[in-house]
């Protein structure tokens, strides 16, 4: 029997299966035991005296005083505990009914067995019930659990409750195990062990069923509201033809705000076959309207590409003054490298201003390569389409002979290792047939026959290839001496030009002085005519401009005997091709030379 009360706090100070009092346990509404159960166990309470009590025991409740008794009727306390960790044993209490009470099953012992759960399950099997039990007995002990529907108890002991929520279910199998007991008897039809477990019924079946199907009725519905709230709009319906509805559709013909909707309807119109005799006149009017838009599409779509021209136009413009400022930038920062002012500065400072200027130098040199390649781009746009022509025939013959060439390589290539295997065979075999001393084998013979002739007819599949091969290329030889002459040819008709417009300038100038003509040549050497070529193409790849001291030191890499006051005078006798402005603000005050050969070329 059990001694010892499962929540691990005190010991109980009586036998619960010798006792043949009462259990009562107080509460606010008074005793929780019936008056009839007291008067079974009357004499033997007054032969029981209980000893070594404490003065402040109170024999009424049964525990000590100030404390209100812990049942499980008590508000926040049910029959089901708080979720335990798994680890952890379930323990269990004892519990007391009005009429019964429930004794706890061994901890030690595994828990019940119990069937699968059926779908939607509202209903029990409770057996073990004791001979003596009745079905308010029944609902004394389950009512605690939840609300019940009905109960159908067999002659048997056993029964089926139904409950109104599934979770009741769970509640009434924590009280799978307990042993019950009717009052304080211990008569054997008064006790039994109860055995909880899910119970099949058609009814629950049935309500799980229609909840399913409501469920998923309620699912369809929210997809086809999904659905419908994706789905694109439908497009209005077009009506039919008729002599009024084909005036209004020529009016909106006519109106640019309403040109699209009344097109559609046109097109309906003709796809239906509404044309007929009788109003093929009204559907050519319609169609003249309709091409009556098409000059002013073309002259919106003209005043687009101008918007689009003009806004090329000012990001170029911006891009360049965006790298004016990037190249004052950078010259304040030289300017503060420079030996007067960097030995001011201190460690840290020079630092910072010589990270400052790499970045604004590489950032400058990206919005110069982005403008540069905007001027190629207008300037490959602008070039002539019969050199592109001729140059892509050439590529395409060059191209042809050269993948002709790479194919004859490969087959030469995959000939030859053919040839060594063919060759590596007959090795192998030869070496069969001087391990095996075999005099008589006519099998072998052809077999060194066969490999013989077609190793044969390899080797002079090869010899045409190779002579295929050096046939091509002395073509494609022949080909490239063809396009050096004519490369050459094309240098010397420029050259004849340059010398023929030379000569009627010289012609057009014998009229003036001596003087003049020798005004008029400011090169004086070939020296001199190198140096205006470098400063030329260093001036093309600085669009902005260079200082003489920037230009001197690029020459002094190439001559260190160059002196700047020579270049400079050099440069100022060419006004047609360099030319000297300012630039900066106040202190930043700059000049800078700048090529200006094609505009000069222009004046010349």
């Amino acid at each position: 029997m059990f001694l010892v009360q499962y929540t691990g706090l005190n010991q109980l100070p009586f036998d619960p299966a010798n006792n043949n009092e009462p259990l009562q346990f107080g509460s606010a509404s008074g005793p929780l035991v019936t008056e009839g159960l007291i008067e079974n166990g009357g004499e033997s309470s007054k032969k029981r005296k209980r000893t070594n009590a404490p003065s402040d025991f109170d024999p009424a409740l049964g525990m000590m005083t100030g404390i209100p008794p812990i049942t499980p009727m008590m508000p926040g306390l049910g029959i089901v505990p708080p979720p335990i960790p798994p680890d952890m044993p379930v323990v269990k209490e004892i519990i007391h009914c009005k009429s019964c009470t429930l004794f706890p099953p061994n901890p030690n012992l595994p828990p019940p067995a119990t069937r699968e759960r059926p779908p939607g399950c509202k209903t029990v099997f409770v057996g073990g019930l004791p001979e003596n039990g009745t079905e308010q007995i029944i609902v004394e002990v389950f009512e605690q659990c939840g609300e019940i529907i009905a109960i159908r108890k067999s002659k048997k002991n056993f029964c089926h409750i139904r409950f109104a929520e599934e979770y009741m279910v769970d509640k009434a199998l924590y009280l799978s195990g307990y042993r019950i007991r009717l009052g304080s008897s211990t008569d054997k039809k008064d006790t039994g062990r109860l055995h909880v477990d899910f119970a099949q019924a058609r009814d629950d079946l049935y309500e799980w069923e229609c909840k399913q199907r409501m469920l998923a009725r309620e699912e369809r519905h929210r997809r086809r509201m999904e659905e419908e709230r994706l789905r694109p709009p439908s497009p209005p319906p077009v009506v039919h033809y008729s002599d009024h509805e084909c005036s209004i559709v020529a009016e909106k013909l006519k109106d640019d705000s309403k040109f699209s909707e009344a097109v559609q309807t046109l097109l309906t119109w003709i796809e239906r076959g509404e044309v007929n005799r009788r109003s093929a006149n009204n559907f050519y009017s319609m169609i003249q309207s309709a091409n009556s838009h098409v000059r002013r599409l073309v002259n919106e779509k003209a005043a687009h590409e101008k918007d689009m021209e003009e806004a090329k136009e000012k990001f170029k413009q911006a891009l360049s003054g965006i790298l004016i400022q990037f190249e004052q930038i950078v010259a304040v920062y030289h300017s503060a490298s420079k030996q007067k002012a960097w030995d001011h500065f201190t460690k840290a400072q020079r630092k910072n201003i010589s990270v400052w200027c790499k970045q604004a130098e590489e950032i400058r040199n990206i919005h110069n390569d982005e403008l540069m390649g905007i001027r190629r781009e207008e300037e490959m746009e602008m070039s002539d389409d019969e050199i592109e022509e001729t140059t892509e025939t050439k590529e395409t013959e060059e191209s042809a002979l050269v993948s002709q060439t790479e194919a004859l390589k490969e087959e030469n290539d995959s000939l030859r290792w053919q040839l060594d295997a063919y060759r590596n065979e007959v090795e192998l075999l030869k070496q069969e047939q001087g391990k095996a001393h075999r005099e008589d084998d006519p099998n072998k013979e052809q077999q060194l026959k066969l490999l013989q002739q077609a190793l044969q007819g390899m080797q002079q599949h090869l010899l045409k290839v190779q002579e295929e091969y050096k046939r091509k290329e002395a073509e494609l030889e022949k080909i490239k001496d063809d396009k050096l002459q004519v490369e050459k040819m094309l240098e010397n008709l420029k050259e004849k030009e340059s010398c023929a417009s030379r000569l009627c300038a010289s012609s057009q100038d014998s009229d003036y002085p001596l003087e003049k003509t020798l005004n008029s040549s400011p090169i004086k050497s070939e020296r001199e005519a190198l140096l205006v070529g470098i400063i030329s193409t260093f001036l093309h790849v600085h669009p902005f401009g260079a200082s003489i001291e920037y230009i001197c030191s690029y020459l002094h890499r190439l001559d260190n005997k160059i002196c700047t006051s020579d270049v400079e005078c050099l440069m100022s006798r060419l006004q047609h091709t360099f030319k000297q402005e300012m630039t900066g603000v106040g202190a930043s005050l700059e000049k800078r030379w700048k090529f200006c050969g094609f505009e000069g070329l222009k004046l010349t």
